[in-house]
């Protein structure tokens, strides 16, 4: 039976983007299905999806926190700056409505969504300094992303910064905190070990559950801007991936350290933004589908440029 569980984990995980937008197909036509995923219910889905990282964790991903202060120094400058400030620009310049905008910038102040140490890797990149940026941008989140959202869309919307920050902390610290302890007290055990080759998997699940749940609910929204949506997410992913690599070049970075950053910057945890959108800008239906258009294209954008690094890149 694990066996099989397991097969199907992988096949998850593997596929993952054609998955996630067949379930956003699927809610838009059957929106009954996912009804449910909704206020605590997303949050608890969410909360499992951290939960499956933190149960990745080990003492040694920390310790890179402290081996290589240049590196992620320089990932966490990107990933802070590039991304809600490219958000910020494409509001302005695409003239962009409030709502939409707002979905975007929320994106772009997220920390590095998980699925990206899992396209670093497919792409030979530095899976141990992929895992460390990820893990710094989401410790440091409950922080950064309720005062960059208080800095930059704060004039155009009432942000509930201190909301912001506890809504992040349940999500986010507690429960990968709590993976962490898991794993520390677990992670020798064979059987243990062979259940975490399930959590991928379940994570993928959890996240088509949530892209579902807003589909279910906001559809009828995505078909009246859903093209300008998808340009506004297409251009701040595309512009994410390759000011992060400049990133790279600028520090000097090895080949896999630039893969590994231009990834880092533009793969965004754009579950939790969506989560986040829903919460805390219930009267913003559409700062909920940019969110969610954004968990979907991230996936496949992720995937496109773990094999264009592949194709043109060769480590040196």
């Amino acid at each position: 039976m694990m066996k099989q569980l397991q097969r199907v984990a992988a096949w998850l995980t593997k596929w993952t983007p054609l998955f996630v937008a067949g379930v956003a197909v699927g809610a838009y036509f059957a929106p009954g299905v996912f009804d449910w995923v909704r206020g605590y219910a997303q949050t608890a889905v969410l909360g499992f999806i951290m939960l499956t990282m933190g149960m990745t964790l080990k003492t040694e991903d920390f310790r890179i926190l402290a081996s290589r202060p240049w590196d992620i120094a320089v990932g966490a400058l990107a990933q802070f700056m590039v991304m809600p400030g490219v958000a910020w620009l494409l509001v302005h310049v695409m003239g962009l409505p409030k709502a939409v905008g707002v979905g975007l910038i929320l994106v772009g102040c997220c920390p590095g969504g998980v699925s990206s140490n899992i396209m670093t890797f497919l792409c030979k990149g530095d899976v141990a300094f992929s895992v460390g940026l990820t893990t710094f941008s989401t410790l440091f989140a409950p922080l950064t992303t309720p005062l960059l959202m208080l800095w930059l869309a704060g004039e155009n919307v009432d942000i509930d910064a201190i909301g912001m920050f506890k809504s992040i902390l349940l999500v986010t610290l507690l429960p990968v905190a709590g993976g962490y302890v898991l794993n520390s007290a677990f992670g020798r055990r064979a059987a243990y070990r062979e259940a975490m080759k399930v959590m991928p998997g379940l994570a993928v699940l959890g996240l088509a559950c949530i892209v579902g749940g807003v589909v279910s609910a906001h559809g009828a929204k995505f078909m009246e801007s859903g093209v300008l949506i998808f340009v506004a997410v297409f251009l701040h992913n595309a512009l994410g991936y390759l000011l992060g690599y400049a990133a790279g070049v600028a520090a000097r970075f090895s080949a896999p350290k630039k893969r590994t950053v231009s990834i880092e910057v533009g793969m965004q945890n754009a579950g939790l933004a969506t989560v986040l959108a829903g919460k805390h800008f219930p009267l913003m239906p559409e700062a909920a589908i940019a969110s969610a258009v954004s968990c979907v294209w991230h996936s496949v954008s992720g995937a496109l440029m773990a094999g264009i690094f592949n194709f043109f890149q060769r480590d040196k």
